[in-house]
């Protein structure tokens, strides 16, 4: 399998995230957005794709780095009321 070509490497934090779409874009030199889904990144994939060209990106992120998944988010916000209490 060959490598694909990468335009450039981006690290995660100079992505937008979008929650309501659980999707992260940065500016292609095209106009358009490369984008890549949270799901993708956690399921490990690192490259993003521009849907206008045929440029790609890769990712730079530690799994550290993503937002927590909802139900580890509601499981510490339950034990913060917990302890609070």
């Amino acid at each position: 399998m060959t490598e694909p070509s990468i335009y450039d490497e981006i690290e995660l934090e100079d992505l937008t995230y979008h929650p309501s779409t659980t999707l992260y874009t940065y500016p292609c030199p095209c106009g358009d957005q490369f984008e890549i889904t949270l799901q993708d990144l956690r399921d490990g994939e690192e490259i993003a794709v521009c849907p206008s060209c045929s440029l790609m990106i890769r990712v730079i992120f530690e799994p550290s780095d993503l937002p927590a998944e909802e139900s580890q988010k509601e499981e510490s916000t339950a034990m913060a009321v917990e302890m609070a209490a």
